[in-house]
C-alpha cells in the first residue's frame, strides 16, 4: 500500500507541474508545443540524474525510486501528448515541423538523460 501512495503522490505532483508548464508554454499562438517538449526534456534529465546517482554515487531506496521515477516522472512526462501533437502536424501536412519536433524531442531527450548521468559523475 505504501508503494501505491508514493507513486500516487509523485504522480500528482508531476502532473500538476506538467499542467502549469504546459499552460504557460503551449499557447494558442505558439506553432511549436514548447510545454510538452520542455517537460519531456526535464523528465529525461531527472531520470538521467537519478540513474547516474545510482551508478556513480550510491543506491537509492526503492521508496525514492517509486516517488521520483515511477511517480513524479511518470506523471510529469507526456509521451501521449507528444504523439498527439506529432500527429496533428502530420495531418496538417506540416512535415517540417513534424520532423523537427520528433527528432529534436528524441535526440534532446537522450542528451538530457546522458547529461543527468554526467552531472552526477562529475560531482
Amino acid at each position: 500500500m505504501k508503494e501505491i501512495v508514493l507513486v500516487f503522490v509523485g504522480g500528482g505532483l508531476g502532473s500538476a507541474l506538467r499542467y502549469l508548464i504546459g499552460k504557460n508554454l503551449n499557447t494558442s499562438t505558439a506553432s511549436f508545443p514548447w510545454g510538452t517538449f520542455t517537460v519531456n526534456l526535464i523528465g529525461s534529465l531527472i531520470i538521467g540524474f537519478i540513474f547516474g546517482w545510482i551508478l556513480h554515487k550510491s543506491k537509492l531506496t526503492n521508496d525514492v525510486l517509486l516517488l521520483i521515477v515511477a511517480g513524479f516522472c511518470g506523471g510529469f512526462t507526456t509521451f501521449s501528448a507528444f504523439a498527439h501533437e506529432s500527429l496533428i502536424f502530420l495531418r496538417a501536412g506540416n512535415h517540417m515541423l513534424f520532423f523537427t519536433y520528433v527528432l529534436s524531442s528524441i535526440f534532446a531527450g537522450l542528451f538530457c538523460v546522458w547529461l543527468g548521468y554526467l552531472v552526477v559523475k562529475l560531482f
